[in-house]
């Protein structure tokens, strides 16, 4: 298992959002962007930068744009001369907006970008937001494999060896799709949610002992596969122990921590014989019934209860009768 730290080039945002460059800082293009969050500078335009984070995006818009034309040119030069002597990434106007000459005046004075978009304040600030969210989000890389199977994304641990792959081939051709195999990429998104795919170097390619390296996509087709999957279980595989306690009911609810998210999570033995891609399949529909609100463990476990509670009644009774 591996971290990464992500970074975005500011380049790569001017690119996606199509910005405009009304004054280009040195070397604006590879300018590295570390945090999720922009500045919407409100207090800072009033002189107050106790918390300003020079790290984020400045994003105008057009409430900033009215407060300044109230200030005469002294004060946004001074406000603009504050804001821009630290390093901020850029200054983006958005709306189509005209900078005010003091703010392009102190740009060129601290080397700052400026760049600008006609796209609204507020939908621009999402979709800015959920972009560099996607680029700096927590991820990790974990040995195993990913699967859609009936709609569940659903990532297969264990030690190497124990038949990830083989399950993985069996459930392919159950007519369900492959996402990574071996190196598996983890991401959560802004929604608290992980979602996995595989690196761009080994996509689409699979590990088989005694074969060796084998193209999904050429063998089963385009059906077969899938760039991405949000996990919503984890089933980790491991040899049988025949001195093991396995859970035969359901009830314990396991989970594993990814990322800080609790997954759901099962284990499943392996034992020569066993029909695992039949379980897992079984396994996948139960972890979607279970999100739907039925959970077959505690019904059986509630009706067992009302049973035993009514044999009780009735020997009760009986000896009451007998008495």
């Amino acid at each position: 298992m591996s971290d990464h730290s992500n970074s975005v080039k500011l380049g790569e945002i001017i690119q996606e959002f199509g910005l405009e460059i009304l004054h280009p800082g040195a070397n604006y293009a590879s300018i590295p962007l570390t945090t999720l969050d922009v500045n919407r500078p409100g207090l800072p335009l009033t002189g107050f930068f106790e918390h300003f984070d020079p790290r984020r995006l400045v994003v105008i818009g057009l409430a900033e744009t009215t407060f300044l034309e109230q200030m005469d040119a002294d004060l946004r030069r001074e406000r603009f001369d504050q804001m821009l002597e630290y390093s901020v990434p850029a200054l983006i106007l958005t709306r189509g907006l005209e900078p005010c000459p003091e703010c392009m005046e102190m740009a060129e004075k601290h080397d700052r970008t400026v760049l600008r978009t006609q796209a609204h304040t507020s939908a621009f600030m999402s979709a800015l937001i959920g972009s560099l969210y996607n680029y700096l989000a927590p991820q990790i890389t974990r040995s195993g494999v990913m699967m859609e199977i009936y709609g569940e994304g659903v990532l297969f641990q264990g030690e190497s060896g124990v038949g990830k792959s083989e399950v993985a081939i069996e459930l392919i051709q159950r007519g369900h799709r492959i996402i990574a195999d071996d190196a598996v990429e983890i991401k959560q998104t802004n929604h608290g949610t992980l979602v996995a795919t595989a690196p761009e170097l080994i996509r689409h390619y699979m590990e088989l002992r005694g074969i060796g390296v084998v193209d999904v996509r050429q063998l089963f087709g385009m059906s077969a596969i899938k760039i991405s999957q949000e996990i919503d279980m984890v089933i980790n595989l491991e040899p049988w122990d025949d001195h093991a306690v396995y859970d035969r009911l359901g009830l314990e609810g396991a989970v594993t921590e990814i990322l800080g998210v609790s997954v759901p999570s099962i284990t499943i033995p392996v034992k020569p014989g066993r029909n695992l891609a039949s379980i897992v399949e079984v396994a996948a529909i139960n972890n979607r019934n279970r999100k739907m609100g039925h959970n077959a463990a505690l019904e059986l476990t509630r009706r067992m209860d009302e049973h035993f509670k009514k044999l009780s009644e009735e020997e009760d009774g009986a000896d009451v009768y007998r008495t």
